[in-house]
């Protein structure tokens, strides 16, 4: 096997000057990721003097610890400080503050074992001092069978809250909010809080469709416009006219340093037939799929490939990011299909009749990656890929094994070698279920077809027959495209619709709803949902069945406190015979903008599957969006749902924990990390029991049963060396909570990680070589 040594910068992005005037950076995030209720606690900020105001928490019962975060301190970076308690009041001054100095500031705070984060709030110093946090809504606007009763609640203790029912802008003279609103028809609720010596809050509001259990989407095309960016093909058209479509898509698309973070999104769908010829070169932002049932309705005898194409890539593909390949049967016109992609790059439904390479022509580095659902007749080799996960396919064999190659239901696997070669495989996969995909029918129509769940799966599923499921008519979808709002999108879910999101940019000034049991939100192109104004961008009802699929969450320049939601907080109700499913869905933070977002996504749904996600809070992008102050972000992942099951878990780069699992029953199989490249000293950068960092993957301390397989994080402190991480994961020492196969690396002489898991494990070499762990307890 292969073994290879990863160059100094794994991502070649330029680093811009870092402001690394910190003081107690992140001490003590505890459990994080909760969102925090505004019946928990009260705050305040008051003016001491012209320099100096104190903040002020007092959490509704006893917390072993409360944090402050603020920024805007002139010449200072983000402040992260351990309050004081008195009395049961946490109180910390800030000073070095003149008349009109704007902060912005939020609490961390313990609640019985977890940990919650607090809302944004500004305070002027000298002004009129904080802003009212905006009324929230519970439940939050959907569709419902019957009348509901709704809860406005504000952060801000104390605040008044004024509404409308009739969708108008709420006023100081509307309606004074008392208690639950009986919501018996369909409505939009306004409301604004108000507090003396604050200013307003914005306004907020929830759209309500009531006697909507049998909700019927509005009559859509069947076959509709895909807009602009869909390019749809058909075998009566001549090779050479599809080429010279794909060639002017791959050169805008292509280049590393100009494409990565372009707003340009394509899809390139292939309707039922043969192609001769055709070779599709896949650069960022393109999806590439069959519209056949099953992969072998499309069959190209040529090419889909990913390399590292450009010459400023130096013969590695570390950041070949966002691109897919889809549903398609590919006969290779040299023997193989090369695919040397990195994280958020699937490979699905394929069927490879030849070999696959997973790694560039030049043998350079690479960081990937994912396949599911896939048969290749030759030789997979991933040779110079550091990992890679695969789930359900066939291969004729396998080459290749760096640090954490796994595998489940897939035939043709290596044996379960780890570490020596570092192979973890496992014969079935225990609950799976393949993406909804859209497919031409026989006459002609667009249809969505939905796999079935599968249980102890092995190999393809439509190896034998066809992929088992039922399928939607296009007449379901809405078809989001350019010029779609928010507020568009919520009323196509209100009224019932599935969403199918084509290739753009999607700013939203207002959370999307999803509802309805069984909805699918299907996108292809790469369709990204950034959120303006610190809303959070998605939020899922913990109702049955609910399929994510193919999008990419971009956090907003101001802060959210989560980017996608799945079920409410203490969600109990059982899914397991119909999940809701989370498949190649994407999160970023910086990178393209200078997002924010607190948490990128929770899980509180029971038995959710996560099929194939990266969560990444970047490392190098465009200019003034990354860097320790700038694009923050706490935690990538928040499992508090039971019995939930990821496959396919990519979490890179956040401030505090990665992953914070606290539900029953977890399982995962594969994890890739990172740990921030940019932490930029030891002292502001430990977690709550005191040791150095912030564990990858951290299991709750009240979970009594927890498993996984094939788990591998990686240090590089670039911006300060010296920095250690005591161990990449941290869980609680019972017998019900196992781990298989660990390994930890430090690349490049860039600091140490001392233990793999707990106290278990040794010390990471400095010189990229793996520290290997077989199983914990």
């Amino acid at each position: 096997m292969n073994r290879i040594f990863v160059q100094p910068e794994r991502r070649k992005g330029v680093r811009g000057a870092l402001a690394l005037g910190l003081s107690a950076l992140l001490i003590a995030a505890g459990l994080g990721g909760a969102t925090a209720a505004a019946a928990d606690y009260s705050q305040s900020a008051a003016s001491l003097n012209a320099t100096q105001a104190q903040f002020s928490f007092t959490p509704a019962s006893p917390a072993r610890y409360v944090d402050i975060h603020y920024t805007g301190v002139p010449g200072v970076g983000q402040q992260n400080v351990r309050m004081t308690d008195n009395g049961g009041t946490w109180r910390h001054t800030v000073g070095s503050l003149s008349a009109g100095t704007v902060l912005d500031y939020w609490f961390t705070y313990e609640k019985n074992g977890p940990q919650y984060d607090t809302p944004h709030f500004t305070y002027t110093h000298g002004g009129s001092g904080t802003t009212v946090a905006s009324p929230t809504f519970d439940p939050p606007g959907g569709s419902y069978p019957s009348a509901r009763s709704v809860t406005l609640s504000s952060a801000t203790s104390g605040a008044t809250i004024r509404y409308t029912v009739d969708g108008s802008t709420p006023t100081a003279s509307s309606t004074v909010y008392t208690g639950p609103i009986t919501v018996s028809a369909s409505s939009t609720i306004s409301a604004i809080a108000f507090k003396s010596g604050s200013a307003n809050s914005p306004v907020a509001s929830a759209s309500y469709t009531i006697g909507s259990t049998q909700a019927t989407c509005p009559a859509q095309a069947e076959v509709p416009d895909f807009g602009p960016n869909v390019r749809i093909f058909d075998p009566g058209m001549s090779a050479a006219s599809i080429q010279s479509r794909l060639d002017a898509d791959f050169n805008a698309q292509k280049d590393t340093l100009t494409a990565q973070f372009t707003e340009r999104r394509y899809a390139h769908l292939f309707k039922p037939g043969v192609y001769n010829g055709i070779h599709d070169n896949v650069g960022y932002y393109t999806s590439v799929a069959g519209l056949g049932q099953n992969p072998g309705d499309v069959v190209i005898n040529g090419d889909v490939t990913v390399d590292a194409f450009n010459e400023s890539d130096k013969g590695v593909a570390l950041q070949n990011f966002w691109r897919s390949a889809e549903n398609l049967a590919v006969v290779p016109s040299s023997g193989s299909t090369r695919w040397a992609v990195a994280q958020a790059a699937p490979f699905r439904r394929m069927d490879i009749r030849g070999g696959l390479q997973l790694y560039p022509a030049s043998y350079g580095f690479a960081s990937g990656g994912y396949t599911a659902d896939t048969k290749v007749s030759g030789q997979a080799a991933s040779i110079s890929q550091q990992q890679w996960y695969t789930r359900d396919s066939s291969y004729g064999s396998w080459d290749g094994g760096v640090w954490n190659m796994v595998f489940s239901g897939t035939s043709g696997a290596p044996a379960n070698t780890f570490p020596n070669p570092p192979e973890t495989t496992l014969g079935t996969t225990p609950v799976s279920r393949d993406v909804p995909y859209l497919y031409l029918d026989g006459s002609g129509k667009y249809r969505v077809f939905l796999p079935s769940l599968r249980t102890n799966a092995s190999g393809p599923s439509w190896a034998n027959g066809g992929t088992q499921g039922s399928s939607l008519p296009m007449s379901q979808f809405y078809v989001v495209k350019a010029g779609d709002t928010a507020s568009s999108i919520n009323t196509a879910l209100s009224q019932g619709c599935n969403l199918f999101f084509t290739p753009g940019v999607y700013h939203l000034n207002q959370t999307l709803n999803v509802t309805k049991a069984n909805t699918v939100v299907l996108g292809v192109g790469y369709p990204t949902l950034v959120p303006d104004n610190g809303v959070d961008a998605m939020k899922v009802a913990d109702v049955d069945g609910v399929r994510l699929k193919g999008l990419l969450f971009d956090a907003g320049t101001t802060n959210s406190q989560s980017l996608l939601t799945v079920g409410q907080a203490g969600s109990t109700t059982n899914h397991a015979a119909n999940p809701t499913t989370l498949q190649d869905v994407f999160f970023r933070i910086g990178g393209q903008i200078a997002g924010k977002a607190t948490n990128s996504l929770i899980v509180n749904s029971r038995d959710t599957i996560i099929d194939h996600i990266w969560a990444w809070r970047a490392d190098h992008g465009n200019a003034g969006t990354y860097g320790w102050t700038i694009n923050t972000g706490d935690t990538g992942v928040v499992v508090n749902g039971d019995n939930v099951l990821a496959t396919g878990l990519f979490v890179e780069h956040y401030q505090k924990y990665q992953v914070i699992w606290n539900g029953q029953n977890g399982r995962t199989i594969f994890f890739q990390n990172e740990i921030p490249y940019d932490v930029p000293d030891q002292a502001g950068w430990k977690s709550p029991n005191g040791v150095n960092g912030y564990a990858a993957y951290k299991v709750g301390d009240n979970v009594t049963t927890h498993e996984a397989w094939g788990l591998g994080s990686y240090c590089f402190f670039n911006d300060n060396p010296s920095v250690n991480l005591y161990h990449a994961f941290e869980v609680p020492n019972r017998s019900g909570v196992r781990f298989h196969n660990l390994v930890t690396v430090s690349l490049n002489y860039k600091g140490t990680i001392t233990h793999v898991i707990n106290d278990a494990g040794a010390v990471t070499p400095p010189d990229t070589r793996p520290s290997n762990l077989v199983s914990y307890p």
